[in-house]
């Protein structure tokens, strides 16, 4: 355990979060086929109409986040044993480093931004999701223990000086990764160019992702209705400011990443490499930003459909699609051969 995790237990610790109950022994089958649908499924008691922002909308968010819970342990994970050749393409994706320090990252900031909330549930949940985070970070470690997979040192995590700032960086970041992780990972569900077990072990940890963007845009409508009037306007500039240092980032990583250059120290993305990286076939841009669209769709169809979705990714994402069109058609009459096809897409909710 490094200072940087015990920094982060006493600080949980001291806000008075118990960590809840996870698995001591290997689950069997039925245990977690049981708790992959507790996680992805829920619907809210509550008759009627949810207002969002209202306590009503609030409590059920919270209830949500909770009774979704995953209780899987990243120390009984059985990792598949792996070939020498998916073992090289597991070790060749340069994705690890920042996979690790970006956990490591968000559960500092949520910690942190939940320290400053006077609602009990609300902060709860944001605690349980640093929580979670913190678990993610775990499930990373013990992976590359299994396949020994080297890591730069981590660099010391800093605790955020404006706690609000972070969470709103922390959380549009993580919508727009999930969006991508979704269709990356059916990628490389459908190509086998992973091991199906590999696949299969990680399937928690995605849809876990999707809870976490979902407490994220919940709470983001919750906290746009209860400011007051003076104040909306100067957290729509925060929103908006927080966006452009996205783009900014996300435009610097895409060129250190051209020149071979992975900056771990950059506050973003492991999704955004080629999907080339999961798959043998040529997978074009619009092709991935439909199974994007359709595996966010899937994954969010589960839960309670008064509760808010993220919608700017996948709205981007329509878009572009949109504009592309009249150009993939013209595209399409001037190549002889068409461009590898993709399978089907999947429209319902299904049991991995």
């Amino acid at each position: 355990m490094t200072a940087d995790d015990d920094y982060y237990s006493a600080q949980m610790a001291a806000l008075g979060f118990v960590p809840p109950a996870q698995q001591i022994e290997t689950p069997s089958r039925e245990t977690l086929e049981a708790a992959d649908r507790t996680s992805r499924f829920w619907s809210s008691r509550h008759d009627g109409e949810l207002p969002l922002g209202s306590d009503a909308h609030r409590r059920e968010t919270c209830r949500m986040f909770h009774e979704t819970f995953n209780p899987y342990r990243p120390s009984v994970i059985d990792w598949p044993k792996l070939s020498p050749d998916m073992l090289k393409r597991i070790t060749a994706l340069p994705i690890w480093d920042i996979a690790v320090q970006t956990e490591g990252k968000a559960r500092l900031r949520f910690a942190t931004y939940a320290q400053t909330l006077d609602d009990p549930e609300m902060r709860g949940a944001i605690l349980l999701n640093a929580w979670e985070e913190n678990r993610h970070k775990e499930v990373l470690s013990k992976l590359v223990q299994a396949y020994g997979i080297p890591l730069a040192v981590e660099p010391p995590y800093q605790k955020p000086r404006d706690a609000e700032w972070s969470y709103l960086v922390t959380g549009f970041c993580e919508c727009i990764d999930s969006f991508f992780a979704f269709g990356l990972f059916e990628l490389a569900h459908r190509s086998g160019f992973f091991p199906a077990e590999l696949v299969e072990t990680f399937e928690p940890v995605v849809q876990e992702e999707c809870r976490h963007i979902l407490l994220f845009a919940n709470w983001l409508a919750w906290r746009r209705a209860n400011l007051p009037l003076w104040r909306r306007p100067f957290f729509e500039l925060r929103i908006a400011a927080v966006w452009a240092v996205i783009a900014w980032e996300r435009l610097v990583l895409a060129r250190q990443m051209n020149k071979g250059d992975m900056a771990t120290e950059q506050d973003s993305n492991f999704t955004m490499s080629s999907a080339q990286s999961v798959t043998a076939g040529d997978v074009g841009v619009l092709d991935l930003l439909k199974i994007c669209l359709s595996e966010n769709d899937r994954r969010f169809s589960g839960y309670d459909f008064r509760l808010a979705r993220p919608t700017t990714v996948p709205a981007l994402a329509r878009l572009a699609l949109f504009l592309a069109k009249p150009w993939s058609r013209a595209k399409s009459r001037k190549t002889a051969d068409p461009s590898p096809s993709v399978p089907e897409l999947r429209t319902e909710p299904q049991d991995r």
